[in-house]
């Protein structure tokens, strides 16, 4: 029988990775849903702001709970430096990369007043990406992906953030432009005056007799 002990380490960075994919994917779909107008409020923002930096603590635990495992002993480099790591390379360097964008994007709460709302919005699109390529971390270098509730989660929360990302990618209707005051109130006094002026309508030529 294996002694947990002896995988202390292997078993705390994959608690804290399942954490961390809990985490960005409630941030995430918080976002869709702000995005869609769905959702709206400074709180909701704040819960969302809180959930993105709380995911990047779990990832860092994610990454740096690997190091004394006397198993994979990925160094620093392996944790660091995308597809350094020996023990499922592509899709171990896939998750860095989603850490890191994770991290760029959820850091950009502090900054988007320098770099503009506009350019702020448009490079927090991005998000979704790194939520899909945790996903397939998840997918590629999950040792839980053999169990039920983990694919479940996955099916469960990836669908409907699915759709609210191709609903957000929907050109949105434009409200019928409304006649201007100006040119309303004009043809209104027009209709006015032209009742009021007592000149009654021609009246076409009859033929005589």
């Amino acid at each position: 029988m294996t002694d947990p002990a002896q995988h202390i380490w292997w078993l705390m960075s994959r608690a804290s990775g399942v954490v961390a994919l809990g985490l960005i994917t409630a941030s995430v779909a918080l976002g869709l849903l702000m995005a869609n107008k769905m959702l709206r409020g400074k709180n909701v923002a704040a819960i969302h702001e809180q959930l993105s930096i709380t995911g990047l603590v779990a990832i860092a635990v994610h990454g740096l709970t690997l190091l004394p495992d006397p198993w994979l002993h990925p160094g620093l480099a392996g944790i660091t430096v995308p597809f350094a790591m020996g023990y499922r390379t592509v899709f171990t360097g896939i998750g860095l990369l989603a850490g890191y964008l994770t991290a760029l994007l959820g850091l950009s709460f502090y900054v988007r007043r320098r770099i503009g709302p506009k350019l702020w919005r448009k490079a927090h699109r991005f998000t979704v990406l790194a939520y899909v390529m945790a996903l397939v971390h998840t997918i590629g270098a999950g040792t839980d992906m053999g169990t039920a509730w983990l694919r479940t989660f996955l099916f469960a929360t990836g669908v409907p953030i699915a759709l609210l990302f191709v609903r957000r990618l929907l050109p949105r209707k434009k409200p019928a432009a409304k006649r201007s005051a100006p040119a309303r109130d004009g043809l209104l006094d027009a209709v006015r005056g032209g009742a009021g002026s007592g000149h009654p309508h021609p009246q076409p030529d009859l033929p005589s007799g």
